[in-house]
């Protein structure tokens, strides 16, 4: 059974077609990308998957389980994150507070005893805290964790955006564009992450224009042009593809192969 199964997608904005007849599955323990030009209804499909949109039409389901049209935070639970084209933090809050936010869903003190301050929820405020920081050791940002977020650099806040992600316990991670804003070396420590996100049992599935490092850290690539798929697989089958190569003009997957 695939961890993530896409069937038959569509979606509209109006008289605009952004998705249409997508199907597609990620198998656990793989990073799967999904590329297109601009328009290619990409992150309509991440919306879609995490619950920000309800499709028109067709299915989703996660470990077996069908979510089509579930709340976000529902989604959260059972064990999906994402991260958004522009990273969308907390800018006065640090980098460690910020990580902390994402550890709501595992969070069990509710109302009564946040507001009277007893001793359960000392403790669990206490491991969230330490949680989160053992995630921004993990992307590298430790030193920055009592920093306001807004005096972060952007591949920076990328990073804690990342953490706080992370920190919900996802089986499935969606980056959204993850590299956009990167230089070279913050895109390389990238590549490093995802790899060893892998080895932590943590599926990835992203959109990304970066062709080097999609053919670099992915074991399945999806094509979307217009909203429908257009080729599927390994990534020397869809850079030899035609079809593919017919949209991309080329220049950037020839650029990838090289």
């Amino acid at each position: 059974m695939a961890l993530l199964e896409v069937r038959n997608i569509r979606h509209c904005f109006g008289g605009l077609v952004a998705l249409d007849r997508v199907s597609f599955n990620v198998q656990k323990g793989t990073t799967k990308a999904v590329i297109g030009p601009n328009g290619a209804g990409k992150t309509t499909l991440f919306n879609i998957i995490s619950g920000a949109i309800r499709p028109d039409t067709g299915t989703v389901s996660f470990r077996g389980v069908d979510i089509t049209g579930r709340k976000p935070h529902r989604i959260a639970r059972v064990g999906l994150a994402r991260t958004f084209q522009a990273p969308s933090l907390f800018l006065r809050m640090t980098a460690l507070e910020n990580v902390m936010v994402g550890r709501h869903c595992r969070t069990r003190a509710g109302f009564a005893p946040c507001a009277l301050r007893l001793p359960r929820q000392g403790r669990e405020e206490r491991a969230i805290r330490e949680k989160a920081m053992s995630h921004l050791e993990r992307v590298g940002l430790a030193a920055a964790a009592d920093i306001p977020v807004g005096s972060l650099s952007f591949g920076q806040r990328r990073m804690v955006e990342l953490a706080r992600a992370l920190a919900s316990e996802p089986q499935l991670l969606l980056l959204d564009e993850p590299a956009a804003g990167l230089n070279t070396k913050e895109t390389d420590d990238l590549a490093d992450l995802i790899s060893r996100l892998l080895r932590d049992e943590i599926t990835v599935l992203l959109v990304e224009h970066d062709m080097s490092l999609v053919m670099d850290i992915s074991q399945d690539i999806l094509v979307l042009h217009f909203g429908t798929p257009i080729a599927e697989g390994p990534p020397a089958d869809v850079r030899n593809d035609e079809r593919v190569v017919s949209v991309y003009l080329g220049g950037a997957l020839d650029h990838a192969a090289g």
